[in-house]
């Protein structure tokens, strides 16, 4: 497409969107971005936005600046099913997103992660692998940089290391990494997506444009992940933590080995002892970082050196601070029940639970086994509380606290030395924050100014 003098607009004015609508004027397209929150909420954006050439609506979408438009470029934020986005459909527009977007100019090969957890883990991991190779590498999309900041920098000899989400996948046509991976697929974003097949189908989407010169790596041990290779044009490659696989993968008598084909021998990368990471979750990341970075040809060598010194991603089972013989975790990127029930396995007992947020249809009953076995006590926050509190009733002691620092401030008083505090809330934080990086880092500063005062205290004593 020829982009010089075209219209486009662009909805939502988050990270991506901003991004897109900077990219698209650069290259000489008409630009509109179109938001529903008001000009005052936006105060900060829109006067830079206005100086580049950018038209701004703020307060609500207008119908006709829908239909005045050649193309529309949709943030991940703003659901397909917005009216102003169906009628639009409707009358031919097209619609994509900031990856497909990005991609119609990406130079070099992609290679891209997804999955319902452990997607940013394992993309930060592959990235730091190829990185450590010296590969020249880029890491972004749903992990924090846009992928449109990312094609002036790239060449033909560059990798982009994608984190791509459901939201970003819906848009995609023409998006083709060299290497995909799906980590997992599990319940989340229900209340988006409407029902856990569309939801898969979304991710599907990761390797809808790949041929046969591409390539596909699934987790085998999840059902509805390893489904995926019925429909998959590309060579299939897969990762197990529990048996072994033709090629990629898996556990071999404590190791963490890779095997190049069905006939080839194993090599060893490294043991699973040393993975620095809490939880067999992040035994599957490990696993899937390593067939993506031997697919992308890193040595093994490499690979392990990079693993041996990884640590955990903020926000992720990150560990906060210890005092008074009680650890605590910050998980504020648990945003779905699976993610909740990981962190609870990486523990094996004492754990005081804080859990709520925005519901996104979620089933919390599913956690009842792990929360029989090793959780003490539930402290509930957020707009979910009622429902999680009605669907665990009687499973565990429930303590209904509405706010992150009452939570904190109830779980650090009844937990005893050994015990853990663990922030794994299973809900989006939309509802008391601007997103869980915001409510992980609130967690945090709780925390320490507990342990502050309690040592402040001591001395004084």
């Amino acid at each position: 497409m020829e982009w010089k003098n075209k219209r486009i607009l662009v909805v939502g004015m988050g990270r991506s969107g901003i991004a897109s609508a900077r990219f698209l004027r650069k290259r000489g397209a008409q630009v509109t971005v179109s938001d529903v929150r008001s000009a005052a909420a936006l105060a900060r954006e829109i006067p830079e936005l206005i100086e580049q050439g950018i038209m701004v609506e703020a307060g609500g979408h207008g119908l006709l600046t829908f239909r005045r438009q050649d193309l529309i470029v949709v943030s991940p934020g703003v659901p397909l099913s917005t009216p102003e986005l169906v009628q639009s459909r409707s009358f031919g527009t097209r619609i994509i997103g900031e990856l497909e977007l990005a991609a119609q100019f990406l130079r070099g090969r992609v290679l891209a992660i997804t999955g319902s957890n452990g997607k940013t883990t394992t993309t930060t991991l592959v990235g730091e692998i190829m990185e450590a190779s010296g590969l020249p590498t880029q890491v972004g999309g749903n992990i924090g940089v846009p992928v449109v900041e990312l094609v002036e920098a790239a060449t033909d000899d560059s990798w982009a290391v994608l984190e791509v989400s459901s939201f970003q996948l819906e848009t995609v046509e023409r998006f083709r990494p060299s290497i995909a991976v799906i980590l997992n697929i599990t319940p989340d974003h229900l209340d988006r997506h409407g029902s856990f097949e569309n939801y898969a189908l979304a991710k599907e989407r990761i390797f809808c444009a790949q041929t046969a010169d591409d390539t596909l790596i699934l987790n085998a041990d999840d059902a509805r992940a390893a489904d995926c290779a019925k429909r998959a044009r590309s060579g299939v490659w897969w990762f197990s933590r529990t048996s072994a696989v033709e090629r990629g993968a898996f556990v071999d008598a404590g190791n963490i080995v890779f095997r190049a084909a069905g006939n080839a021998a194993a090599e060893t990368i490294l043991a699973v002892d040393e993975i620095p990471l809490k939880g067999a979750h992040n035994v599957e990341n490990v696993l899937a970082a390593v067939a993506a970075a031997r697919l992308a040809g890193v040595s093994a060598e490499t690979i392990a050196r990079v693993v041996r010194g990884f640590h955990a991603v903020e926000h992720r089972i990150e560990f906060v601070a210890r005092h008074g013989g009680v650890e605590f975790y910050n998980d504020s990127k648990a945003t779905n029940v699976d993610a909740a029930a990981k962190a609870i396995e990486a523990f094996p007992a004492g754990i005081h639970l804080i859990v709520g947020g925005k519901d996104k249809n979620s089933n919390y009953a599913e956690l009842e086994p792990l929360l029989r076995e090793r959780v003490r006590a539930v402290y509930t926050i957020g707009s979910a509380a009622a429902k999680i509190e009605t669907q665990l009733r009687g499973i565990v002691p429930l303590i209904g606290c509405e706010t992150l620092e009452r939570a904190v401030a109830a779980a650090a008083g009844a937990a005893l030395p050994g015990e853990i505090v663990l922030l794994s809330p299973a809900c989006s934080s939309f509802d008391q924050f601007e997103n869980y990086e915001a409510r992980g880092r609130e967690f945090k500063r709780l925390v320490k100014a507990r342990a502050s005062q309690a040592a402040m205290a001591e001395t004084a004593g």
